[in-house]
């Protein structure tokens, strides 16, 4: 029989509402200790609780949920005290004086809700991402996981695949008899389905995508303005602005939200042609090389110079005598901030509709690989005539699925991602 654990679920005290979470099969007699008696299930109810001693502890709110229909599939008990640190210490040490009843570890209540089959792996994953979202891209992805958009979408993967596993095994048990025919055209047409409904899966951002933030590199040659822009842009003095020639020689990155949406800002050395200061060309070198894994490069050198598909930038724009442009996506200041925020919310479009749409979740590395394996299995299904190997290739793909929804999981991958968790969730 599993313990049964308390914690604080609520954040620290002092706040106006503390929220103490009592889960296990002692849960219920936890409850009546302190409040007399169990409320109606589901329902809330005003309760004064009580010590050991009798000396009164608060007046709170308590609720019961009779397992398995509570969210950690446990009998599960909620106090709703006041949140004075003094009140929720003496409830916890009037629960730790308890017998069969400890705290929890981080993690341990949601934990509990996988191993009683109320959340799979996915939403659990997604739960933690919404406990660490820190914008409104990350807040709506993670949100999605966690109420099972994944894992309705494997599901139905899952059902599809087993389906086309039972013609390949029927293929293959009665090959020899007349009334069974080989595998289709229809069955090859539907992997292909299935491969392509994964594959736009595969090509959304990664979770950790919208953690970085969009990628936006700053170049040109030097004395173009790029940091300059880059303090305006981010409204602060992050990079040394100077008159002199070659200040920046490394790539300075700093991240920011711009109306929900996460951002990567990198200044970078200027580029030319011909420089012989060694450490200069190390810094154009690193200048290329953020080029290349940038989403997105603002040019504010000679027009047409920049990387392909670059945004042409003209700066200065408070000043008469300027290095112009014909066609500039953005002309800015950075002295005065004129045209900034015009380019901050072209920028923050632009990055929005190049990661997730609402109600879209983002991918994590795990999830994509399996995801990914399961493509490469029923791939592989697709170029082969044998049943016995298309029934062993489905097989693959089923087991990449259920390895993502927890079917098959191991203890320390378990241990390690329901340690992201705090204590009390």
């Amino acid at each position: 029989m599993p313990d049964t654990i308390f914690a604080l679920s609520s954040g620290a005290p002092p706040a106006a509402i503390a929220v103490v979470r009592i889960s296990g099969p002692e849960a219920g007699a936890a409850l009546e200790r302190l409040a007399g008696t169990r409320p109606e299930p589901r329902r809330a109810a005003l309760r004064t609780l009580r010590g050991t001693d009798g000396k009164v502890l608060d007046r709170a709110l308590v609720l019961w949920f009779p397992g398995p229909s509570s969210s950690t599939g446990e009998h599960l008990a909620e106090l709703h005290l006041h949140g004075g640190r003094a009140v929720v210490a003496a409830v916890e040490r009037a629960l730790a004086g308890m017998a069969k009843l400890r705290r929890a570890t981080p993690g341990e209540f949601t934990r509990r809700a996988f191993v009683n089959g109320r959340i799979d792996l996915a939403e659990a994953e997604g739960l933690g991402d919404l406990l660490e979202a820190e914008t409104e891209l990350q807040r709506r992805s993670a949100l999605a996981l966690a109420g099972g958009a994944l894992s309705r979408q494997v599901g139905d993967w899952r059902e599809r695949l087993l389906m086309l596993s039972a013609q390949a095994e029927g293929a293959l048990d009665f090959s020899d008899e007349d009334d069974v025919s080989p595998l289709c055209t229809a069955f090859s047409g539907e992997l292909a389905v299935l491969g392509g409904e994964i594959a736009e899966w595969l090509a959304r951002p990664r979770s950790e995508a919208l953690r970085e933030g969009f990628k936006v590199v700053l170049a040109g040659p030097p004395n173009a303005g790029k940091s300059s822009l880059f303090n305006a842009m981010l409204n602060r003095e992050a990079a040394i602005v100077s008159d002199i020639a070659g200040t920046t020689r490394d790539v300075l990155s700093r991240s920011v939200a711009i109306d929900g949406v996460p951002f990567q800002f990198l200044d970078t050395a200027g580029v030319r042609k011909g420089a012989s200061d060694p450490i200069e060309r190390i810094g154009i070198e690193r200048a290329r090389a953020a080029f290349s894994r940038a989403d997105l490069v603002l040019w504010l050198g000679p027009e047409r110079e920049g990387p392909p598909g670059a945004w042409e930038i003209e700066t200065r724009r408070d000043l008469e005598v300027r290095q112009r442009k014909g066609s500039p996506r953005h002309t800015v200041s950075a002295l005065s901030g004129e045209g900034v925020p015009g380019l901050l919310a072209d920028l923050a479009e632009t990055a929005r509709q190049a990661m997730l749409k609402p109600g879209e979740a983002a991918l994590n590395v795990r999830q994509a690989r399996l995801i990914e394996a399961a493509g490469h299995a029923l791939a592989d299904a697709q170029s082969q005539r044998d049943p016995l190997i298309v029934a062993e290739d489905l097989r693959s793909a089923r087991v990449a699925f259920d390895s993502l929804l927890g079917r098959t999981t191991t203890e320390d991958m378990l241990d390690t991602l329901f340690g992201r968790f705090c204590i009390g969730k």
